[in-house]
C-alpha cells in the first residue's frame, strides 16, 4: 500500500529543509533528493555591530591587525578568473603591482610600528598561549599607547610588554613580569618601568592578581600532590581573610604557603623546589612562611 502511494504520487508539493539539504514531498514524505545545493547568501557576522554590515566574504575584523583585516591583497598565483594562464609579461606586470600594494599597505611610520608590533605579538601569543580575549586587549592598549606617543623614544618590545601584561591582569590570565621578560627579551626592570607609565598616562584600573591562580600555576609546576594543593588553598584563604596578603607578592605568598602546606602533608619538598616553581628566591619564601608559621592561630581555622 505504501509503496503503490508512493508510485502513483506526481510531487507537485514539495519542500526543502535547508538545515539536511533535503526536498521532501508534503504528500507521500518521499526525500526527493539530499544533495541540494546551498542557496541563500552568505553573510556573515561576527559580532553584533556586523550584522548590519552584510559583507559577503573575509576574515572577521582584529584589533590585532595593523589594518584590522581590512585590507586586501594581490594574490600570488600564475592564472586569471577563467584559470587560464597568465603570460610571463603580464606576470611581470602583477608581481610589480604586488610589490607596490604590499608597499602601500604600510606607508606610515604609524602603520609599519603597529605591523612590526602585532607580528611580535604573534610570536609572544605562541609561546604564552594567550587567548583571543587577551591578545585582543593587548591591541587595544597597544594602539592607544601609540596615540598618546608613549611609542615614540621606547622600544616596541617594552611597550608592547607591558601591554601584553595589562590584559593578562585584566583577563585574569596568570602571567607575571618576570615570564613575559623572559620571552620578549626585555629587562624585567625596563618592562616594569614601561607598565607603570602606561597605566599612569592611560588611566588604567588594574585588578589585583588572584593568589589562587598562582597557588595552581605553582604547584601545577612543583608537581605537588592534589591533597596538598587543597590544602594550600585552604590556608590561602585564611590568609587573605586575615589581610596578611595585602601588599604582598602574590607569586612568593602562594610559594609560602605552598611550603607551609607540604609540611603538613609530609611531601618531600624543599624551599628550593618551591621557588623556583614560583621564580622567586628562597629568602622570600622563608620570609613569608615565617609570618605564616607565626600566626598558627589563624591558620588552624
Amino acid at each position: 500500500m505504501k509503496t503503490s502511494l508512493i508510485t502513483s504520487c506526481k510531487h507537485d508539493l514539495t519542500v526543502t529543509d535547508p538545515e539536511s539539504g533535503e526536498i521532501i514531498c508534503q504528500n507521500c514524505g518521499l526525500v526527493i533528493s539530499d544533495k541540494t545545493l546551498e542557496a541563500r547568501p552568505e553573510w556573515r557576522a561576527f559580532n553584533f555591530q556586523e550584522v548590519d554590515d552584510r559583507a559577503r566574504t573575509g576574515i572577521p575584523s582584529s584589533l590585532a591587525r595593523h589594518d584590522m583585516g581590512l585590507s586586501t591583497i594581490i594574490g600570488r598565483t600564475d592564472k586569471d578568473a577563467s584559470g587560464r594562464t597568465i603570460e610571463s609579461s603580464m606576470r611581470a606586470t602583477m608581481d610589480r603591482l604586488r610589490t607596490w600594494d604590499f608597499r602601500t599597505q604600510a606607508h606610515s611610520p604609524t602603520d609599519r610600528n603597529l605591523r612590526q608590533a602585532f607580528t611580535e605579538l604573534d610570536r609572544i601569543k605562541d609561546k604564552m598561549m594567550l587567548s583571543e580575549a587577551a591578545v585582543e586587549k593587548t591591541a587595544y592598549i597597544y594602539r592607544k599607547a601609540q596615540e598618546r606617543g608613549l611609542v615614540r623614544g621606547r622600544t616596541i618590545s617594552a611597550t608592547l610588554g607591558a601591554a601584553v601584561y595589562i590584559a593578562c591582569r585584566e583577563t585574569g590570565a596568570s602571567r607575571t613580569l618576570k615570564d613575559i621578560a623572559e620571552i620578549s627579551n626585555v629587562k624585567r626592570k625596563d618592562l616594569a618601568r614601561m607598565y607603570r607609565l602606561v597605566v599612569i598616562e592611560l588611566d588604567l584600573k588594574i585588578p589585583q592578581i588572584d593568589p589562587m591562580k598562582c597557588i595552581a600555576r605553582v604547584a601545577s609546576k612543583a608537581n605537588l600532590t592534589e591533597k596538598t594543593k587543597r590544602l594550600a588553598i585552604g590556608i590561602m584563604q585564611e590568609v587573605i581573610k586575615s589581610g596578611i596578603s595585602a601588599g604582598k607578592d602574590p607569586m612568593g605568598l602562594a610559594a609560602s604557603v605552598l611550603y607551609l602546606a607540604c609540611l603538613e602533608t609530609g611531601e618531600n619538598k624543599t624551599q628550593t623546589d618551591i621557588a623556583e616553581a614560583a621564580g622567586v628566591t628562597e629568602v622570600t619564601v622563608r620570609n613569608r612562611y615565617k609570618n605564616l608559621k607565626g600566626r598558627q592561630d589563624l591558620l588552624a581555622n
